[in-house]
C-alpha cells in the first residue's frame, strides 16, 4: 500500500509558466511522505528567517529533510495529545513584528525580500503559524515538569555574575535578576526534554531516505 502512494504522488507539478518540475519523494516518514518541493521551500523559508543566502546542495537539503522529519514526528505528536494549536491572528501579530523590525513596516519591501527568496506571503505565514504551534507544544507537553531550585537560581548568578553586570549595568543585583535566571533555566531544561523525547520518539519512526532526490 505503502508502495502505491509513493507512486501515486510522485508526479509533475508546475512551477511557472513554461517550466515543467518533477516533484518527487525524498524522504518516507512512518505513514507519510517529504517531497522534493517540501525540502525546496523549507530551505528557503529557513534562509528568510534566518537572513542567510540560499544554499541549494546535498548538505543543505539533508538538514532540511531531517527538520522535516521532526516536524512529522512533532505534528502527530501534538494531533495524538490535542494541544493547542497558535491562531492566525497569532502568526499575524508575528508577521507584522518582522514586518516593522526588518523592513521597516513596508509591505513593498517585505514581499520583494520574499521574492528574491522564491516565497509568498502566505508561505511565511503558515511557516510562522507553526512555528508558533511548537513552541506552544514544548511549553505544554515539557514545562509542567521541569523544576528549578533557589540554589541553581543562585549558582547561576554567582557564576555568571560579571557577565550580568555588562548586560545590565543599572541593575544587576540577584534580587532583580533572579526572575530572569529563573526563566532562563526553565527554558534550558525544557528544551532538553523536548530534544531528549525528539530524539528518542524519532528512533522509533520508520525512516526511508530516496537518495536520488536528495541529490
Amino acid at each position: 500500500m505503502l508502495n502505491v502512494l509513493i507512486a501515486v504522488l510522485s508526479f509533475l507539478a508546475f512551477d511557472t509558466p513554461g517550466t515543467v518540475v518533477l516533484d518527487r519523494i525524498a524522504v518516507v516518514v512512518g505513514r507519510r511522505v517529504i517531497k522534493t518541493s517540501d525540502i525546496d521551500r523549507d530551505l528557503r523559508l529557513t534562509a528568510f528567517l534566518n537572513h542567510d543566502p540560499l544554499v541549494v546542495n546535498s548538505a543543505t537539503k539533508k538538514e532540511a529533510a531531517d527538520r522535516l522529519i521532526d516536524q512529522q514526528i512533532i505534528r502527530q505528536e501534538i494531533a495524538t495529545g490535542e494541544y493547542r494549536r497558535a491562531t492566525d491572528s497569532e502568526a499575524s501579530a508575528l508577521l507584522t513584528q518582522i514586518r516593522t523590525d526588518r523592513f521597516g513596516g513596508s509591505d513593498v519591501r517585505l514581499r520583494a525580500e520574499l521574492s528574491r527568496y522564491g516565497l509568498t506571503e502566505p508561505q511565511l505565514q503558515a511557516q510562522l503559524l507553526w512555528q508558533l504551534t511548537v513552541l506552544q507544544f514544548i511549553d505544554e507537553r515539557f514545562l509542567p515538569g521541569v523544576m528549578v531550585s533557589d540554589d541553581e537560581v543562585r549558582k547561576y548568578y554567582d557564576q555568571h555574575v560579571a557577565e550580568l553586570k555588562r548586560q545590565y549595568p543599572r541593575d544587576s543585583s540577584f534580587a532583580t535578576l533572579e526572575a530572569k535566571i529563573r526563566e532562563t533555566l526553565e527554558g534550558d531544561q525544557t528544551n532538553k526534554q523536548f530534544e531528549a523525547w525528539l530524539e528518542e520518539a524519532r528512533n522509533h519512526v520508520f525512516v526511508e531516505f530516496h537518495q536520488e532526490a536528495m541529490k
